[in-house]
């Protein structure tokens, strides 16, 4: 396994050698030779640390694991290609940046925009098997992904974590929440949107914050 992007391999470089993620690699390799169908597509697998450098990231997202439905998953979490039909969970995204900065959804699900300008999509699982949902947590992924967050909690510039729902919230105890701004409230989905994610204005809370330290904002729409 390896990244296009030489800031990443510099700050995951013993990640990659370690024996978990050869574990890693076998356990992939042997669904596959089961013509298990694996999503995103393996050049999409790190397509999250590809847009947006190490040295780039202001703002994480963090997501649980890729969608398992056909042609979704292409390795940024909550987004989709351009094409496929906008998921619940990214529509309750859009009503809330409605809501929140009063811009209106976009017509599609792709989130590259976002990538681009430093903001993190990352899934802590980074692969799944069609159509079955977390089938491949507990492999690797969450360790390779908290190294992630760490390597991230050690910069001294400051950076916004928003973490939707618990299983993103579980990663809170890698952060230092005096030098970055942690939001977290309920998840986007459906199932739980209306027991605190709407209204929790994590566009307008970044903004701010980012500002306050002489930052760029992100441009959402």
């Amino acid at each position: 396994m390896h990244l296009l992007n030489q800031s990443w391999n510099q700050a995951l470089e013993p990640e990659f050698t370690a024996d978990y993620m050869r574990e890693l690699e076998a356990f992939l390799a042997s669904e596959k030779s089961l013509n298990k169908v694996i999503y995103p597509p393996e050049t999409d697998r790190f397509r999250a640390l590809e847009l947006t450098t190490f040295e780039d990231v202001k703002v994480v997202i963090l997501g649980q694991d890729p969608y398992h439905g056909s042609g979704q998953a292409h390795g940024l979490a909550f987004s989709v290609p351009d094409g496929i039909r906008v998921p619940p969970s990214l529509i309750n995204i859009y009503k809330e940046l409605k809501a929140d900065l009063d811009i209106l959804p976009a017509p599609h699900g792709n989130l590259e925009r976002w990538a681009k300008q430093g903001v993190l999509l990352l899934n802590a699982v980074l692969t799944v098997v069609a159509g079955k949902a977390g089938s491949h947590q507990g492999r690797g992924w969450e360790r390779f992904t908290d190294a992630i967050i760490k390597e991230l909690d050690n910069q001294q510039r400051p950076l916004v974590f928003i973490l939707w729902g618990k299983y993103a919230q579980n990663k809170a105890g890698f952060i230092d929440s005096k030098r970055h701004l942690v939001l977290a409230s309920a998840h986007p989905s459906p199932l739980s949107a209306r027991a605190g994610f709407f209204g929790s204005k994590p566009f307008s809370q970044t903004n701010a914050f980012l500002r306050s330290k002489g930052l760029v904002e992100i441009d959402w729409s």
